[in-house]
């Protein structure tokens, strides 16, 4: 057997224990009963420990040197190339650290779907603190073994390549264009009739459904469920997407499954030929978030896709086609309706970037040290304040507690 074949089939086994872990952590996120949490935070950085001890093999630095002077194809190649590049970065960690920060980000996550009713930063401090401290643990280790600053070390893990510098400045523009654009549109834009309710939420998830089947989400190979915070998960061959329900409103779950369902035709379209490969998976976070945006922003908000699903809407909840609130036209005005406000998840096309600056920016805060999590709901404020014109003083739940990122 070839050097290549041997890593190739290392590198399948390890995308099985991925596999598993993936749908662990679907399983602890939507159908675990809460009583289960701690013991599956133990299962789950066992797995990753696992999955590091095998993935920092020396014998892969040997196999990688033979695989190179084979006569390999392009993917075959860029497939060592990634190979290369999880091995030395999975070396740079301690096993320790990695099923330390595994269980401390379970069991933070935990704490606060419960916390987060509660308006409870209190309960949830201590937990996030354990995982910040452990996550600039992880970046400065990273750090030193790939010579950049720590959250670049991190952000090359999301992204290869991408650096801080690059960011600063792409956002440099926004922070400029976007609130003078915010102003002029929020002084010209038609209201809305409002749509009246309720909602109920067993007619909510039938037309999700039905959107996800009019996008072409394969049900064979994959599920919808209800989280705390939607999300895709899974595999390709084994997708999970999620969304949340309000009965006062429709608008926030179909439009957060049309984003979901964005990242899973992706990662349902990921090359079958590479599917236990490193180079079958996906490109980076840029490239899926593109998917899913593309989708619910370009896609499923346009006058084309409103005018389409219209009828749809109309029928799910029973309303009249000769109601103005439910024309076509009215649906569109509220898929597009732009406004400040507190939640990135609901958020509209100008305000959304502002709320990922905003987490950036704490974010960096809080890996180099001049934020420490304490003051983090201070610093939320003041940004959200500055970006936006919104206010989540003493309001947790809606500011640094509002999702899981």
């Amino acid at each position: 057997m070839s050097a290549y074949s041997k890593l190739a089939e290392i590198e399948a086994e390890l995308s099985l224990f991925n596999d598993l872990n993936a749908l662990a952590g679907w399983d602890e996120a939507c159908m675990m009963p809460m009583g289960g949490g701690e013991r599956r935070g133990l299962a789950l950085a066992a797995l990753n420990g696992l999955i590091h001890t095998k993935r920092t093999d020396p014998t892969l630095a040997e196999l990688m040197s033979q695989a190179r002077n084979e006569p390999l194809d392009e993917w075959q190649n860029a497939n060592i190339e990634e190979i290369e590049r999880r091995w030395q970065a999975a070396n740079a960690l301690p096993a320790d650290l990695v099923k330390a920060r595994s269980l401390a980000t379970t069991r933070c996550e935990q704490r606060w779907r419960t916390a987060r009713a509660d308006n409870d930063w209190l309960s949830v401090l201590p937990f996030l603190e354990e995982v910040v401290a452990l996550s600039r643990e992880h970046a400065q280790a990273l750090a030193v073994a790939k010579g950049l600053e720590p959250y670049d070390a991190l952000l090359d893990g999301y992204e290869p390549n991408l650096r801080s510098a690059e960011v600063n400045a792409e956002f440099a523009a926004l922070k400029d264009f976007l609130p003078p654009l915010l102003d002029t549109v929020l002084g010209r834009q038609q209201p809305a009739l409002p749509l009246a309710g309720p909602f109920p939420v067993n007619a909510q998830r039938q037309l999700c459904e039905q959107t996800m089947r009019t996008l072409g989400f394969d049900f064979n190979r994959g599920r919808f469920d209800v989280s705390h915070h939607p999300f895709c998960g899974g595999t390709p061959d084994d997708t999970r997407i999620t969304t949340r329900y309000e009965e006062t409103s429709f608008f926030e779950s179909l439009m957060a499954i049309c984003h979901e369902t964005g990242h899973a035709l992706y990662q349902q379209g990921l090359p079958a030929a590479f599917r236990d490969q490193p180079v079958g998976s996906a490109l980076g976070a840029a490239a899926h978030e593109s998917q899913s945006l593309l989708m619910e922003l370009q896609v499923c908000r346009s006058p084309e896709f409103i005018e389409y699903i219209a009828p749809q809407v109309r029928h799910a909840f029973g309303r009249d086609a000769d109601d103005p609130a439910w024309t076509a036209e009215n649906l569109h005005r509220h898929a597009t309706h732009v406004e400040r406000s507190l939640i990135r998840v609901y958020a509209d096309e100008i305000t959304y970037p502002l709320h990922v600056i905003l987490r950036y920016e704490l974010e960096q805060g809080l890996i180099s040290g001049t934020l420490e999590v304490k003051d983090l709901p201070e610093a939320w404020n003041a940004a959200m304040d500055n970006y936006l014109g919104c206010s989540t003083e003493g309001d947790f739940a809606n500011g640094c507690m509002q999702d899981v990122h």
